[in-house]
């Protein structure tokens, strides 16, 4: 249940290096001279409907985010903001393939990485819902002797602490830092009890419940806790409560397979020594081995947001947030992190909702208002292992959100 990071960042988030994992996070791959890469931008009518979501986010403003973006070095961008069914701003920049003048996919497939961790969260918060599991349940009455050796305690350590990335945990997640680790083992797979073991050969980074720390790790403890509770594996659990009810019919969870569904553009990486290399082939075993659209991802988080998934109660406590320490809040300035849901300003006032992903050579960030009305999707098929290159690539695309949900454009 998962993936592997370039070991220097804070898996399945921000940091350059555990992109393999934050999904492998932002890892990845820089566009270096592409010709012909214009920028593409359309009004997705779907269902008929003609009209842009209402705001004054407009067509020519996505267009001109999604080619900021591109002029990052950046390899391929599609972005899409919802505001209602049928009323969507689609826009694309760059290309699928490095090299050439193929356009990236409008409905392309790609990685969402950690994205996938909100869909754990809503699977364990339906559980407690039901009564069949409780937040304050220690992981040791779910997973009797799994968390134990090296100070690690199963016995002190809770769901909702996995949940909030605050049980102290370690991550060790293995993952690749050259084109030649890439190479080599890029088709390598785990299992969750491997992951943990890797976990367990650390000391915990602080006592649960006593500091903050993004735990990929953590997220595989919930897959176990999930899969003993339920009966039967937890991808069947988000497969059955989540991308059923909610028709996200171009989600998947990739396995083993190595490649994507077409259409898709391709991944790349760019490594600390400046070489480019497509990533897109590779073996994402976890929660960041999710698949999905844009469109879908956004049919997600205005269902979650939208009160179609959880009870109010359950919602509220997803959204308890705790603030994240550096080095995230660089990557989330003045963000907090609820269960498996992230709350950041707007530049306009109030906040708003999200889990980005970043897994080699693919890297999601997203949004939704709190009530789930509007929501904003954007995928990258670049990654780097330049830290001051993922912070500018991070911040361009976080204001594309912040910009189409405050429907502030030029």
């Amino acid at each position: 249940m998962t993936s592997r990071t370039p070991a220097s960042v804070p898996q399945h988030h921000p940091s350059p290096q555990r992109h393999r994992r934050i999904g492998r996070k932002w890892a990845a791959v820089a566009a270096v001279a592409l010709t012909a890469v214009g920028a593409a931008v359309a009004l997705r009518p779907a269902d008929g409907a003609s009209a842009p979501p209402a705001s004054g986010y407009r067509q020519q403003d996505l267009r001109r985010d999604a080619e900021a973006l591109r002029a990052l070095g950046v390899t391929g961008v599609q972005a899409r903001v919802t505001a209602a069914p049928g009323r969507d701003l689609v826009a694309t920049a760059g290309v699928a393939e490095a090299g050439t003048e193929r356009p990236v996919p409008r409905e392309g497939y790609f990685r969402i990485a950690s994205t996938g961790k909100a869909l754990m969260a809503t699977v364990v918060l339906q559980l407690v819902d039901e009564g069949r599991l409780s937040l304050d349940d220690t992981v040791d009455r779910r997973l009797p002797g799994v968390i134990a050796g090296n100070g690690n305690d199963g016995r002190k350590m809770t769901v909702r602490q996995l949940l909030q990335n605050t049980s102290g945990l370690h991550d060790d997640l293995p993952g690749f830092d050259t084109p030649r680790q890439y190479r080599e083992h890029r088709y390598d797979t785990y299992t969750p009890e491997q992951i943990v073991a890797r976990a367990l050969k650390h000391h915990p980074d602080f006592a649960p419940g006593a500091g903050w720390g993004y735990s990929n790790t953590g997220y595989v403890v919930l897959g176990m806790i999930v899969d003993r509770v339920a009966g039967r594996p937890w991808q069947e659990e988000v497969e059955s409560r989540i991308l059923k009810p909610l028709g996200m019919r171009r989600t998947y969870l990739s396995g083993t397979a190595s490649t994507l569904r077409g259409p898709h553009a391709e991944g790349y990486q760019v490594f600390a020594s400046g070489e480019r290399v497509d990533v897109t082939e590779q073996i994402v075993p976890d929660l960041g081995g999710y698949v999905s659209t844009t469109a879908d991802v956004n049919r997600f988080l205005r269902g979650l947001l939208g009160g179609r998934l959880l009870s109010g109660a359950r919602m509220a406590e997803m959204k308890h947030t705790v603030p994240v320490p550096k080095p995230f809040d660089t990557f989330w300035p003045g963000g907090g992190y609820g269960l498996g849901l992230v709350e950041r300003p707007l530049s306009c006032g109030g906040s708003y909702w999200s889990h980005e992903g970043g897994e080699a050579g693919y890297i999601t960030l997203n949004g939704a208002t709190p009530d789930g009305s509007r929501a904003v999707t954007v995928s990258l098929t670049t990654s780097f292992n330049d830290m001051d290159r993922t912070v500018r690539q991070q911040k361009a695309a976080g204001d594309l959100v912040d910009r189409a949900l405050c429907g502030r454009g030029e």
